[in-house]
C-alpha cells in the first residue's frame, strides 16, 4: 500500500519542530535525531496528481476531523463564527507519467501537470534512481543515460536532455515482465530523492511546497481564539491549483485566504505576497484577492531547493498566525512502515556482498573504507595472507611457488576532489576518473574525511540558474556554510566529494548502484575466494585489489612492476561496458544482460590471443557456465602486465551507464563470472 502523503508531511513537521529546538551554528551538520527523522521522511511517499484516491484512510484515524472530497483535498473545520478564514496549502510533486511500454520491458515518460519547472529538470533525471507509483505499490527504476566508455565521440555543448533521449529501465526484458511488476499505462514516476538535510537546510524536490504544508498541518493542531478556520491540504497544484478551486468552491464565502506556496522568483524574503484575481480563486468566496505566504529558497524549482531552518521557523509562526491559533504540543508524526525485507533467492549471497561494497564510498585516492569492506568479506585464510603495499593495492598471496596467476579487480570509483574553497564555502572540484559531470548537477552532495570514523558533511551539487548546454563548464558543491567554518571542519584541498548512493534490486535478477565499476569485480572475486580450497592448489595464486585504477592504472604500474616477471596470466576483473540499452547504438560492444559472463577480448589498451579466448571457451562449456565474448571500450588494469611478456585476458559482467549513479548489471552474469574464477583459480 501506498502511505499517505500526510503522514509524510507530519514527519517534517517533527524534523523541522527538533532542528529548529537543536543549537545549529556554522561549525555543525544537523543533529542525528533530525538526520535520522529525515532518513524516516524518505521512506515514504509523494502525493502525485491524480493519484489522491491511493493516499490511504490512516491519516483521518491518526488526525480526526479530518474529512477527503471527491478530488481528495483533505479538509478541516475548526471553531466557528467570524471571521471565516482559509489557510491553505496544495502540494504535489511535478512528476511524469508512463507513458509506453515497449516490448524489450523499456518504458518511455512524460510531463504529468503544468507546475513551473526549472530549464534542466529533464537533465536532474537523467540517470538517477526513480519510483513509478503503481497500484500495488512502488517499484524501483533507473532512467537510463548513455555509457561514458562508449561516447568517446560525443559532441561538444550538447543541447540539454529532453524527454526524447530518456528511457526508464526497471529490470524488465518483455513486456510482460513490466506487467508482472503491476506497472502499468500512465503510472505516475518520480525521482527517488532523499529528503535530504544539510548545515542549516532542509532541501529536496519541491521543498518549499512541502514545508508549507508542513506549517498548515502544524497550525491545525492548535486553537483557534476567534471565528473558524478551515485548514485544506489541496491537491492538483501542478494542474492549475484544481484542487484547490474545487475545495474554496464548496466553501463558499470566506472572510480571508491564506496560501502557502512555493515563493516567487526572485523573493527575497519569507513573508506574504498579495495575489489579485488568480485564475483560481472562485467567485463563490467573494473575494477578490488572497495572500500568498511563502518562504525563501535556495535553488528553486530542483531537486535541492532548499528552505532555510530560519525561514521554515518564520513560515511556520506566520502560518499559525494566519490561521489565528494558540498552538499547544508541537504536533508528533505517526510512525513509518518498517523497512522493506532483504530478498532471500539464490543470489541473496552475492546481491549482499556487492551491496556491502557499493553503498561503500571511495573515490580514487581514498580506497581505505571499500578496502576495509573487502578485508572483512575475504573467507579467514585469505584475510589471514592479505597484504596492504605502500601504495594501498590488497594482495593476497597463496599455493606453492609455481607458474603464478593473477586475478586483479579495483577499488576505486570515479567521482571528485575538492581544488579550491571560496569566501562563500563553494568548493571547486576536480573529476576523479571520466564521467559526465551533468549527472552530478542538482544533486546531493557528501564531502568525505580521510580519517576513519568521521562521518562526510552533507551539502549539494550547485545547479546552473540556466543553461543551453547539457555539461557544466564545471562542477562546484555547497555544504550551507561559508569557507572560514568549512575549514574549522577540516575541509582542505585533496578531499573527496560524492553523491548519496543507495544499491537495490531491480526486477527478478537486476541490480543498481554506483560504482560496480568496479564493486563488482570484487565481490566476483570475493566469491570465488570463499570457494577456493586453498589446499589443493597446485600453482601460486595472487588475488590483487588495485587502486586509482579510474585515473590511469597506477597501483596496477606498481603491481606489474613486482609480479609481471614472475607472472604468466594475468586477468583482470572489470565491466564489459555493454550497449544493452536503447540509449546506444548495437552496432558495437553488445552484449546482452543475462546471458552469461563476458570475455572481454578486444578494447582500448588490449587484445586476448585465440588461443586463451578458445581454453576459457572450452572451461566454460565443460562447467557449464554460461559465457559470451565481444569487444568495447576502455582499458584494464591486466594491460600493465603485457609489456613484461604476461598474458592477459580481461573477464567481465555485462554492465549498463558505465560510471554513472545508475550502472547496471544482471545478478546471473555475476554469478557466473564467480564461477569462471574459481573454475580458472583452481
Amino acid at each position: 500500500m501506498i502511505i499517505t502523503f500526510l503522514h509524510r508531511v507530519a514527519l517534517i513537521s517533527t524534523v523541522v519542530t527538533l532542528c529548529l529546538s537543536s543549537t545549529i551554528n556554522s561549525n555543525a551538520q544537523v543533529s542525528d535525531s533530525s538526520l535520522t527523522l529525515t532518513e524516516r521522511v524518505d521512506s515514504l511517499d509523494e502525493l502525485l496528481p491524480g493519484w489522491e484516491d491511493f493516499v490511504g484512510s490512516s491519516f483521518e484515524k491518526q488526525y480526526p476531523g479530518w474529512k477527503r472530497d471527491a478530488l481528495g483535498n483533505l479538509i478541516l473545520h475548526k471553531g466557528s463564527g467570524s471571521p471565516r478564514r482559509v489557510v491553505a496549502c496544495a502540494f504535489d510533486l511535478p512528476p511524469f507519467a508512463v507513458t509506453q511500454i515497449a516490448g524489450d520491458g523499456f518504458l518511455r515518460l512524460r510531463e504529468a501537470g503544468g507546475g513551473r519547472t526549472h530549464p534542466l529538470w529533464v537533465q536532474f533525471h537523467e540517470g538517477q534512481r526513480i519510483r513509478i507509483y503503481t497500484r500495488g505499490g512502488i517499484v524501483p527504476g533507473v532512467v537510463t543515460v548513455k555509457s561514458t566508455h562508449l561516447q568517446r565521440g560525443r559532441v561538444p555543448n550538447a543541447p540539454p536532455t529532453t524527454l526524447d533521449d530518456l528511457w526508464v529501465d526497471v529490470g524488465a526484458t518483455s513486456r510482460e515482465d513490466v506487467e508482472r511488476l503491476g506497472i502499468k499505462m500512465l503510472d505516475p514516476v518520480a525521482r527517488d530523492f532523499r529528503s535530504w538535510v544539510y548545515a542549516d537546510y532542509v532541501a529536496g524536490s519541491s521543498a518549499a511546497s512541502r514545508v508549507g504544508c508542513a506549517a498548515v498541518l502544524n497550525a491545525s493542531s492548535g486553537t483557534v481564539a476567534s471565528g473558524e478556520t478551515i485548514f485544506v491540504i489541496a491537491t492538483l497544484r501542478n494542474f492549475g491549483q484544481d484542487g484547490l478551486a474545487a475545495a474554496l468552491h464548496s466553501l463558499g464565502q470566506v472572510d480571508e485566504i491564506t496560501l502557502v506556496d512555493e515563493p516567487i522568483d526572485n523573493q527575497k524574503e519569507t513573508g506574504v505576497r498579495k495575489v489579485d484575481k488568480p485564475a483560481y480563486l472562485p467567485q463563490s468566496t467573494q473575494l477578490s484577492s488572497l495572500s500568498i505566504l511563502s518562504p525563501k529558497v535556495k535553488f528553486p524549482r530542483t531537486l535541492v531547493e532548499s528552505v532555510a531552518k530560519g525561514d521554515v521557523q518564520e513560515l511556520f509562526s506566520a502560518a499559525a498566525k494566519a490561521a489565528g491559533v494558540t498552538l499547544g504540543q508541537p504536533l508528533t508524526a505517526p510512525n513509518s512502515s518498517a523497512p522493506p525485507k532483504a530478498r532471500i533467492d539464490s543470489f541473496s549471497e552475492t546481491a549482499t556482498v556487492l551491496t556491502s561494497l557499493a553503498d561503500t564510498y571511495s573515490v580514487s585516492g581514498h580506497e581505505a573504507p571499500v578496502r576495509e569492506k573487502i578485508l572483512s568479506a575475504l573467507p579467514d585464510w585469505a584475510r589471514q595472507k592479505a597484504t596492504t603495499d605502500n601504495e594501498g593495492n590488497l594482495i593476497v598471496e597463496v599455493g606453492p611457488d609455481r607458474d603464478p596467476v593473477m586475478f586483479i579487480a579495483h577499488q576505486d570509483e570515479v567521482g571528485f576532489e575538492i581544488t579550491n574553497i571560496a569566501n562563500d564555502g563553494t568548493v571547486s572540484l576536480r573529476t576523479r576518473g571520466g564521467m559526465f559531470q551533468s549527472l552530478w548537477e542538482g544533486q546531493t552532495a557528501l564531502l568525505h574525511f580521510d580519517q576513519p570514523g568521521k562521518e562526510p558533511l552533507r551539502g549539494v551539487f550547485v545547479p546552473r540558474d540556466t543553461a543551453t548546454t547539457k555539461q557544466p563548464e564545471s562542477t562546484t558543491a555547497w555544504f550551507g556554510v561559508d569557507g572560514a567554518a568549512l575549514k574549522r571542519l577540516g575541509v582542505v584541498t585533496g578531499l573527496s566529494v560524492t553523491s548519496f548512493k543507495r544499491a537495490t534490486r531491480l526486477g527478478p535478477t537486476r541490480f543498481t548502484a554506483r560504482a560496480l565499476d568496479d564493486r563488482a569485480g570484487s565481490t566476483a572475486l570475493i566469491l570465488a575466494a570463499r570457494n577456493i580450497n586453498p589446499a589443493l592448489l597446485k600453482h601460486k595464486l595472487i588475488l590483487a585489489w588495485s587502486v586509482r585504477e579510474e585515473t590511469g592504472l597506477e597501483g596496477a604500474i606498481t603491481l606489474a612492476k613486482k609480479y609481471a616477471s614472475s607472472v604468466k596470466r594475468v586477468y583482470s576483473i572489470d565491466t564489459f561496458v555493454s550497449s544493452d540499452s536503447p540509449a546506444e547504438s548495437q552496432r558495437f560492444a553488445f552484449a546482452p544482460l543475462g546471458e552469461g559472463a563476458v570475455i572481454r577480448g578486444l578494447d582500448n589498451s588490449a587484445v586476448a590471443t585465440p588461443s586463451e579466448i578458445d581454453r576459457i571457451v572450452s572451461l566454460a562449456r565443460l562447467n557449464r557456465i554460461p559465457l559470451q565474448v565481444g569487444a568495447t571500450n576502455g582499458g584494464t588494469d591486466g594491460s600493465e602486465f603485457v609489456p613484461y611478456g604476461a598474458v592477459h585476458v580481461s573477464l567481465s559482467w555485462p554492465g549498463r551507464y558505465s560510471h554513472s549513479p545508475v550502472e547496471v548489471l544482471d545478478l546471473r552474469d555475476l554469478a557466473a563470472l564467480a564461477k569462471l574464477l574459481t573454475v580458472l583459480a583452481m
